[in-house]
């Protein structure tokens, strides 16, 4: 028996004295990753070995230059949120230090953090199209092969890889994948670094004849793809880990995955469903109307609608969740992209004005539908099958635009004179920056 008790006793006394000699160390910094920015220009998502005092993490710590920020959350999970109304224009250091909640010293240790994202262009060049990214300064280099054409780009996970649609000169389809390994994120010794292209290989082994592509934040791709005939259409749903399966979804158009992952946009002939997405419990919420999907906003569950009616005219929505659509503008101009800040505080439209010299305008509207700026974008149209993309770190819009003379007079017909380029566009005062490059089709590639 006595033999039995020290067998039981000796292994508990170890764990107990494993249990109090690792309560006595100090605590660690376990992950410290880029994390969807809501509210603000850009956040940090951190997890700590122990239970953290989150007042002491926000007096310790600090941002280089200083930014006002917030440290949100408490326990071993806290999250980094910069305060929304401020542009970044270099580099953040973070000298990250603290106590946890039994008021041991966290080591300290210091980043470089670069939340800015890049410009991703597909680009003309000798024998067809080729995909190229523009690092922090000023230079494009190649991601892809030259094809015949790049159809489609589409960035998941927040910019850790890319799905492209090319197609032959015979017009066959194809998609691929394409990991990036991004470096915006790193202690000080490290440094920053540019983006670094993996290997490319194809997502699905045969040719298509139409292909629909769609991601989120957490790295999930939606395929929609024909092989046949117009109308049979596949949609095909691969997760972050690789795993895929077939979701029985019909669909009158494009179907859009949700940022945040979990349920999708269908396009339905009486309007737009929301669809939940598995493993989640099948449901479907339907907005009647002859409307489309404009864009999404960076909280969750916010997104901008177009909206046609009968007479013609076309009007812009806000849809927030359990609340009824509302306008922001109404008119007879055709509505050519939108885009949005944080929960649809700041949006941005670019209208066309089909009659005359067919004048396009870019307005500034908060969440009232009340304008805040217009501009008249002389000289410029946009390429068609583009939009317009907002990013929150640098308070800029993005957008592919082709400049444009008139022939002979102001009201004459138009005259293309050079390729379309990728224009940044101040957000708040409106103001063109034309980048160099003739591009195709241009978006921004999140740092991840």
């Amino acid at each position: 028996m006595r033999q039995l008790l020290l067998a039981l006793g000796v292994p508990a006394v170890l764990a107990l004295v494993q249990q109090q000699w690792l309560l006595r160390q100090p605590p660690r910094l376990e992950a410290l990753e880029p994390a969807p920015a809501s509210s603000g220009p850009a956040a940090l998502r951190s997890r700590f070995s122990r239970p953290m005092d989150s007042a002491s993490i926000a007096r310790s710590s600090q941002l280089q230059p200083p930014l006002e920020h917030r440290w949100l959350g408490e326990g071993d999970g806290l999250m980094l949120s910069l305060s929304a109304g401020q542009r970044l224009s270099e580099p953040l250091r973070l000298e990250l230090e603290g106590r946890d909640r039994r008021g041991l010293a966290l080591r300290p240790g210091a980043w470089w953090w670069d939340p800015r994202p890049r410009v991703l262009a597909v680009v003309p060049v000798p024998g067809g199209e080729q995909l190229q990214l523009r690092e922090r300064d000023g230079r494009w280099h190649p991601l892809s092969p030259v094809w015949h054409r790049i159809l489609q780009v589409q960035p998941t996970g927040g910019g850790r890889s890319l799905a492209l649609v090319s197609r032959s000169p015979e017009g066959e389809h194809r998609v691929w994948r394409l990991p990036l390994r991004q470096r915006n994120l790193a202690p000080l010794a490290q440094g920053l670094g540019p983006v670094q292209a993996g290997r490319l290989e194809p997502l699905l082994p045969e040719s298509l004849t139409f292909a629909h592509l769609s991601g989120n934040q957490r790295g999930d791709l939606l395929v929609q793809s024909t092989m046949g005939m117009p109308g049979e259409s596949v949609l095909r749903l691969w997760s972050a880990g690789g795993d895929s399966r077939l979701l029985d979804l019909e669909a009158s158009g494009g179907v859009q995955l949700l940022p945040e992952g979990g349920a999708a946009v269908v396009p339905l002939p009486e309007g737009l469903a929301l669809v939940d997405l598995p493993p989640r419990v099948a449901r479907r919420q339907v907005l009647p109307g002859s409307r489309d999907l404009s864009s999404f906003c960076p909280q969750a569950g916010r997104a901008l609608l177009v909206r046609h009616w009968p007479d013609f005219r076309r009007s812009l929505e806000l849809v927030e969740p359990g609340q009824a659509p509302r306008q922001l503008w109404v008119g007879s101009q055709a509505l050519m992209a939108s885009a949005c800040d944080r929960g649809g505080q700041r949006v941005w439209v670019l209208l066309l004005d089909a009659t005359g010299a067919q004048r396009l305008t870019l307005l500034s509207l908060d969440r009232q539908g009340r304008l805040l700026r217009r501009r008249t974008l002389t000289g410029w149209e946009l390429e068609p099958g583009t939009g317009l993309q907002y990013d929150p770190s640098t308070d800029r819009l993005l957008a592919t635009l082709r400049p444009v003379a008139a022939a002979g007079s102001t009201t004459g017909p138009k005259q293309t004179v050079t390729a379309a380029r990728a224009v940044l566009i101040d957000a708040t005062r409106l103001e063109l920056d034309p980048l160099d490059q003739p591009v195709l089709q241009a978006q921004w590639l999140p740092a991840g």
